[in-house]
């Protein structure tokens, strides 16, 4: 079988021992005699696996009590609507990290005074605003904790004075993480907990039912916490990955050795970024992001751009190219990378440098 380094930013590399699992059960779920894509998702069998997946959620990233976990479709773009539409009543602050952000701020605007508190869109969102003074009447407070495009992360939990909500699609259990200080955090799954296709929303309960505006069934939380994300069915191949991918994270040691593991890896990659004669790092150092390690050519060598990119496919390097608004390269180091494929990337520019430099 070939091998290849993956890189790709989403979808993304899955663990492999997810990915047999879940081969099995795609032949025979749980001893049915039926696929886990044709099983009722109202089956004893199949809410076993929800109610698996809710319990390695709450485990891993030791959610408190008062927090609903839910799964549901939409992608985190859908999010960015229903948050707003769920919390919005006057005031809304946004941090303006890369595009994701400024993608939610444009869905929240249509729903009350939605507005950047902070932005670094002064230098192409290469850094992590600071400084700035989060006001004490907002609804609710939005960050990005991390930003695929720009390689930009946000790695503390920030103390905040109004309800604190997270879009956390790519950096979700990298880390250990203080449910506590959030209200909301939500993402798409595609980047560390499984396919595209799910959803996953911690949300604090209390916080919903504050709003004047009417809230389409579909749309309302309340909706999906009073049926178990099962209002309707649920995209259960991507939640059965999903409970697989977090198994294997708490059979690694849960999050305080996996944090361990990817800041190896992206120290691995990061110092030969700066040792290296012909790359650059494109993002601040002191928030370089842990998942999406993002590097240009440097002036110098600018012209040996397209010659590295064919030189590392030749190498089983995938996904390495970076996005077009900020171009170069990005390695996606997700939790299921391995540190061989970091490895192999080093080793790639290493000798990329041998030949060229």
């Amino acid at each position: 079988m070939k091998i290849a380094h993956n890189f790709n930013a989403g979808p993304c590399v899955l663990p492999r021992e997810a990915v047999e699992n879940t081969i099995e059960a795609l032949k025979d779920y749980k001893g049915t005699g039926m696929s886990v894509i044709e099983v009722s998702h109202r089956s004893k069998e199949w809410e076993a696996t929800m109610e698996e997946c809710r319990s390695l959620w709450k485990e891993i990233l030791n959610i408190p009590d008062g927090y609903k976990v839910l799964f549901l479709g939409g992608g985190a773009s859908m999010q960015f609507l229903y948050v707003a539409m769920n919390l919005l009543e006057k005031r809304a602050g946004y941090l303006e990290t890369g595009v994701w952000a400024k993608k939610a701020l444009k869905e929240a605007k249509g729903f009350g005074d939605a507005f950047a508190v902070a932005s670094s869109s002064d230098k192409n969102f290469n850094y992590i605003p600071k400084g700035y003074v989060i006001p004490s009447d907002l609804d609710y407070f939005h960050i990005t904790t991390n930003n695929t495009i720009y390689g930009t992360e946000i790695h503390t939990d920030m103390d905040c004075p109004v309800n604190l909500v997270a879009d956390m699609s790519s950096d979700i259990m990298s880390r250990p993480v203080d449910v506590s200080k959030y209200a909301l955090i939500y993402g798409g799954a595609q980047k560390n907990v499984g396919p595209a296709g799910v959803t996953f929303v911690i949300i604090k309960e209390d916080i919903l039912g504050k709003v004047s505006r009417f809230l389409p069934t579909m749309l309302d939380y309340r909706t999906h916490i009073g049926e178990d994300s099962m209002f309707n069915t649920p995209p259960v191949f991507s939640i059965y990955v999903m409970t697989e991918t977090l198994k294997w994270v708490k059979k690694l040691g849960g999050l305080n050795a996996i944090y361990k593991m990817n800041k190896d890896k992206a120290a691995l990659l990061y110092n030969e970024i700066d040792r290296n004669k012909m790359f650059e790092g494109t993002a601040a150092k002191e928030d370089r992001s842990l998942m999406n390690i993002c590097f240009v050519m440097t002036p110098e060598f600018k012209d040996k751009e397209d010659a590295f990119m064919a030189f590392a496919k030749e190498r089983g390097m995938v996904g390495i190219k970076g996005h077009r608004s900020v171009g170069g390269f990005r390695a996606s180091c997700y939790n299921a990378c391995p540190a061989e494929s970091i490895q192999a990337l080093v080793n790639c520019m290493q000798e990329f440098e041998k030949l060229n430099a």
